[in-house]
């Protein structure tokens, strides 16, 4: 008798697994089918086991022809299909769809699925705009020509308002600084078709956008505020006029019907609806609006946020509020006083991008630098704030560097190395363990998961410590000087250098190994155990 060793398990879908053996990359594979397909193959002296990025299949077997030397035949449904697979070592599957300007912000219908995009271009003119300038540039045209070329001058008019030139091809032509062009668009995500499209004037730039529903409205009503900036100017950063349409949407997700338009007076960046009524960061005021018959109606605000907000979310009676360089404030709202009360703070400046709340004392954020933090509210402080009926004492009350009386904890600290554009706590896996999830403007998608042992966090700092030593950068830097290239890195391990660990040589993996009491088998199959209990 012998023993299997060196398992791995892998969790493939909620369907029964049938294993068919097929032939890829000229040696010996595996297709292995749950609700989902997977291949499982060997490629440098090691397993690999890919989802496919195709439909549900119930049966497969190998094939092989003059077209198609490696191949599939397989069936899905009542379908016979031959596939051939192709970039085996992608391990990202995207789907584009085209849209007319650059797309600032989504929200997703809750009820639909539906997409809601804003799409806001700079240096750029609207359709209407364009058609003007057209006509203005052809009666140019037929002025500047002489009596003589007049015949001539008006069939070039004519043709060059008749030309109809793709813009994806020849560029569109270039408004100047200061000139806007935006469209809200209502979309299927699956599809890419789109529903809806909404083009706003010209210089109007959209910024921000939420979903609300409104106490006194029907209760099924969804209504979209969208945040406009009438000839803004990014720097220094200013505006003419601010606006919030508030537009209905109708109960299949589909239309849009504008209810008002509410003028406000500053760059309105940030929005977040809040129990019934609306959360608006305009310039660095926070504003609660409530829904009124001609336009919002705004109930109370704070004029302490230091510069600009730019980010607002909630979380029950807690509101986290982000500041473009003083990092992330916490609010509260007090109903008996209807006042907005800064009671906590951060005690380091961060140029905040984005933010994600991942418990009611605890948010993640990062900054335009790389770097992301989570920040944590101490449980003293949290009881001090339940404590103080009145409010006067987070009101009144400075602390430390003139900010608020009481300060978060850094719990984690980590340089990425790109400018961090959203942050979201979220489960990649059907039953796995929630991560916090980020991207970055370079299109990196990176994950930052949990350690739920103190064994596993033991095994992976050594592992990290023994790479930083064994695995020193090409260009010869220190790893943690790297890591804590702003803020000192703290309470995060650089999973990215420890997957390294399977490029080593034979001879050092052995010498990391026995210095972690396992054999290079063990510590291959810890890596692959923290990577696959999040994420495919």
């Amino acid at each position: 008798m012998r023993d299997l060793t060196d398992t791995r398990t892998r969790y493939l879908g909620s369907r029964p697994v049938k294993l068919f053996r097929i032939r890829m990359q000229q040696s010996e594979a595996v297709l292995a089918m749950s609700s989902r397909s997977w291949l499982s193959y060997y490629y440098q002296s090691r397993f690999y086991l890919t989802p496919l990025s195709y439909e549900s299949l119930e049966y497969a077997s190998g094939f092989s022809s003059e077209q198609c030397p490696e191949g599939i035949v397989a069936i899905s449904t009542n379908t016979l299909r031959i596939l051939a697979l192709e970039k085996l070592g992608a391990v990202f599957n995207q789907v584009s769809f085209p849209l007319e300007y650059t797309p600032r912000k989504f929200i997703i219908h809750p009820e639909t699925n539906n997409l809601i995009v804003i799409e806001t271009e700079h240096n750029a003119y609207t359709e209407e705009t364009k058609k003007q300038r057209r006509l203005q540039m052809a009666e140019e045209m037929r002025e500047a020509a002489g009596e003589e070329e007049q015949e001539l001058a008006k069939e070039m008019a004519d043709a060059f308002l008749n030309e109809d030139l793709p813009e994806s091809i020849f560029s569109a032509p270039k408004a100047g600084h200061g000139m806007w062009a935006s469209t809200v668009r209502i979309m299927d995500p699956v599809h890419g078709t789109t529903y809806k499209s909404i083009r706003l004037d010209q210089n109007e730039a959209a910024m921000s956008l939420c979903l609300v529903k409104f106490h006194g409205q029907p209760e099924h009503q969804w209504f979209l505020i969208i945040g406009i900036a009438k000839d803004f100017q990014l720097n220094p950063r200013q505006c003419s006029s601010g606006f919030l349409d508030t537009y209905r949407v109708n109960p299949m997700g589909r239309e849009l019907e504008l209810v008002h338009r509410t003028p406000v007076d500053e760059v309105p960046m940030a929005l977040c609806g809040y129990n019934g009524r609306l959360l608006a960061g305009v310039g660095r005021m926070l504003r609660l609006y409530d829904m009124g018959k001609k336009k919002l109606l705004r109930k109370c605000e704070n004029k302490h946020i230091p510069n600009h907000i730019v980010s607002i979310q909630a979380m029950g009676k807690r509101i986290f509020v982000a500041d473009v360089q003083e990092s992330i404030l916490m609010v509260r709202y007090k109903r008996v006083e209807n006042q907005l009360i800064i009671f906590a703070d951060d005690t380091h400046p961060r140029w905040i991008t984005c933010t994600s709340i991942l418990d009611y004392d605890t948010v993640a954020g990062a900054d335009k630098f790389g770097n992301i933090a989570i920040l944590r509210l101490p449980p003293n402080v949290s009881d001090d704030v339940e404590e103080d009926p009145t409010g006067h004492k987070a009101l009144w009350d400075r602390g430390l560097l003139n900010g608020a009386s009481q300060k978060t904890e850094t719990l984690a600290s980590f340089h990425v190395g790109e400018t961090v554009t959203f942050l979201q706590k979220a489960t990649l896996i059907p039953g796995g363990w929630e991560s916090l999830i980020y991207t970055t403007l370079s299109g990196t998608v990176g994950v930052l998961v949990p350690f739920t042992s103190h064994e596993d966090h033991d095994f992976f700092q050594h592992l990290e410590m023994h790479m930083r030593s064994e695995n020193s950068p090409l260009c010869g830097r220190d790893h943690i000087s790297f890591r804590s290239y702003y803020y000192p890195v703290k309470n995060v391990i650089d999973g990215d250098l420890c997957e390294q660990y399977n490029s080593l040589e034979t001879a050092k993996q052995k010498t990391i190994a026995q210095d972690l009491d396992r054999t290079p088998a063990e510590v291959s199959k810890k890596l692959e155990d923290i990577r696959t209990r999040y994420a495919f």
